[in-house]
Parts: structure tokens; sequence; C-alpha cells
């Protein structure tokens, strides 16, 4: 599709969609950004939609600057996949019972575990480096200091709102009905206090206070501010991949246990709300990407739809103008409590039929109408990145 500028910018701010069916709160926050003058530029993914201080959707590329809103308060947060050797065949026909085994495997919603996650008793699980990744803890925000208990209970768990595991079958292609696991979470409550801690000094620096929008507040290079922000933000950025990844392990076993022979190829994670450090026009840059993928050349990476669509397992096609990003799903169309005013559980029993899962009030703001149609998301960023894999869903576990 290619992209369109977005008028009335400082910043280049390219825009993957049509700019004038972006809501008005969020294309506000798309020409506050553009007007910051530490921003080289903005890539304005398809999924796009207003969040707090900077858009869900959005791929922010700063000098010697970086804001936590454009983060986002989940830090970390992103997919993991991995395909099996199974097929639907091997499936039964009624899935209720391995949803069951997942939900007893992995807590949900706000479940924290009994005991903290010791990684030499999950098999498949990475082992390196968990006894330095929990000692680094200690150098961490020191409001934050009496919650590494809770952090070590919730490692390992999925949590609410727009979280997920599913089981997924492959639609089309060599490998139709080839079985997928697939999850999307995030750094769990840390990640949150953490981020919601370095927002609030950044609201309060001298350099913040003429902003078109308090919260877009920066941390400049060189500052302590910044130092303290980036030591706290790598640290959760890694607990979220550590997360994500003890839940696969765990996902794994649980299939491992009801079809003994499956096999796992490599599995494919990405982050959506994070920063990294990268280079364009000749200029380095602090990158963030909330709620957008990385899709340099011959990356791979996820992009959800809802509980009812289907995802895509994509590569990047390493476009520069994107700064090498793509969506990270189909992005919401309407909020949660407009989902609930509009739709009925008999609503979502409809628009989730075929598919294991709850359908009870408590997701209903999860209703797949409730997000953009991830046919057209994809379709609005056929330069970012290829398909791979398309995915449908047969049973998805929610918190």
């Amino acid at each position: 599709m290619g992209f369109t500028p977005l008028a009335g910018t400082r910043a280049p701010v390219r825009v993957w969609t049509d700019p004038y069916t972006i809501e008005a709160q969020a294309a506000r926050q798309l020409r506050n950004i553009g007007a910051l003058p530490w921003v080289h530029g903005v890539a304005v993914m398809p999924d796009v939609h207003f969040g707090k201080g900077a858009t869900v959707g959005s791929v922010i590329a700063m000098r010697q600057a970086v804001s936590p809103a454009a983060v986002g308060v989940d830090i970390g947060c992103g997919m993991s996949a991995v395909r099996t050797s199974l097929t639907a065949v091997d499936l039964p026909d009624d899935l209720a019972s391995l949803r069951s085994a997942i939900e007893a495997a992995i807590p949900v919603g706000f479940a924290m575990r009994e005991d903290a996650v010791d990684p030499r008793r999950i098999r498949g699980l990475e082992q390196a480096g968990w006894d330095d990744f929990w000692r680094r803890f200690g150098t961490l925000d020191r409001k934050v200091a009496q919650l590494q208990t809770r952090a070590q209970r919730q490692l390992g768990t999925l949590g609410g709102g727009n979280h997920f595991i599913e089981v997924c079958l492959e639609q089309g292609g060599p490998d139709d009905g080839r079985v997928w696991l697939m999850l999307h979470s995030g750094s769990r409550n840390i990640g949150k206090e953490l981020a919601e801690r370095h927002m609030a000094v950044a609201r309060g620096l001298p350099h913040n206070t003429d902003l078109p929008d308090r919260d877009l507040a920066v941390f400049l290079a060189g500052t302590p501010e910044m130092e303290a922000y980036r030591r706290d933000l790598w640290w959760a950025q890694e607990y979220a991949r550590r997360n994500r990844a003890v839940m696969l392990a765990l996902l794994c076993q649980v299939v491992r246990e009801a079809f003994p022979r499956v096999g796992y190829d490599e599995a494919i994670s990405c982050h959506h709300n994070y920063v990294a450090e990268e280079s364009y026009d000749g200029v380095d840059v602090l990158v963030t990407r909330k709620g957008a993928i990385r899709a340099g050349r011959g990356d791979l990476g996820i992009i959800p739809g809802s509980m009812g669509t289907g995802s895509y397992v994509v590569r990047g096609k390493g476009n520069p103008d994107a700064y090498c990003s793509a969506s990270h799903g189909a992005g919401r169309r309407m909020s949660r409590g407009q989902a609930k005013r509009t739709y009925s559980t008999e609503d979502l029993a409809a628009q989730t039929a075929g598919v294991e899962c709850r359908k009870d009030a408590g997701v209903v703001d999860e209703i797949p109408g409730a997000y953009k149609d991830i046919s057209q998301v994809m379709a609005q960023q056929d330069d970012l990145v290829e398909v791979v894999a398309h995915l449908k869903q047969v049973v998805c576990v929610k918190g």
C-alpha cells in the first residue's frame, strides 16, 4: 500500500492507513508527537488507535531522548508462537479438556503462582542467566523493592485484558491444518509499576513543562533520569521475554502430555511495546514501538487479530520508511466500555463460533467486533511484511 504523510507536523509522520479514518483523538496525539523537538520521525501502523500519551500503533524515532509513554505501561508486551508436528486430524472433536489443562498449568487474570518458577523444573526452558536476572532486581527503582516476591510469583502467568493463549490451525498452503501454539503477554504488574514511576518523574522535569501533552514527557540522554529509566526498561523487557518463554514451555508440556509424540519447531518471539537502539538516515536514534513489531528484512513476527478471527506469522521486508516496523495486531476500533454497551454474550458466542473459549460477560470487551478487520490491516502493510502463515484459533484461553 505504501504510506501517506500526515500534514501539519514538524517531523515526518508517515501513515500506513487512510489518515481520514484515524480517530480525532489519535490524530491529535500524532501531531503532538510530530511537534516534539527530539523526534526524527514517526511511522503510523494500520492498527493505530488512541492511547495514553502516545498512540497505540506508533513507531517513534527520537534523537538523544525517549518518552516512556511511547513505550506504554506493559513494557515488553509481545507474542510468542511455535509450530508443532500435529495436524488438525490429531486433535479431538471436543477441545474443552485441552483448554482446561492449559488453564490449570498457566495462571490467568489476576492469579499468581504459589511459588516462584524454578527454571530447572520446566522442560525446554532456556536455563541461562536466571540468577543474574533476579540479582539485578536489586538495582531497580527503590520504590519497587518490596515487589520482588510478587514479580517472582507472576512470572509465567498470563494476565488479563487482551492477553491470550491459543491453539491454532494453519490455513492454506502445503501445511494446511498444521497445529501452532501461540500466546500474548508482557511484563505483568512489575512492568506497569516501573513504567508509571518513570512517567511521573518525566512529567516533573523542567524541559517538559511546555509540551503540548505532558504525558509525552521525555528523558534526555546523558541525564541520571534517562539512565535510571533505561536500566529499569531493559530489565522489564527481559522479564516480559522470560515470562512468555516460561508460559510457552509450559504450554508445550501440556500438549506433549496429551500427544506424547508431538514435535516442535524453533519458537518465534517478538516484543511490541519496547525500545531499541537503531540507525536510520545515518542518524542513531532510540526507536519506541508501542503496538508495533520490528519487521527488519527477514525478521519473523506475529500479528494477531482477535479471539475469533485468526492471526498471521510474517517476515519483515525491512522498509526504512516505517523504521523497519509493522503492526502488532488488528487494533481496537472501539473502547472496552463501548464494546460492553454494544455487544451481548449472545453476540460473543456467535462471533467465536467454532472456538473453544470463554463466552461469558467477563470477556465481551474482547469480542472480535471490537477490533478492526485484520485482513484489511494486513493488506495495508503489504510493503512492510510478507505472510508466512495464516492461522485460525480453535482454542483461546483468556484471563
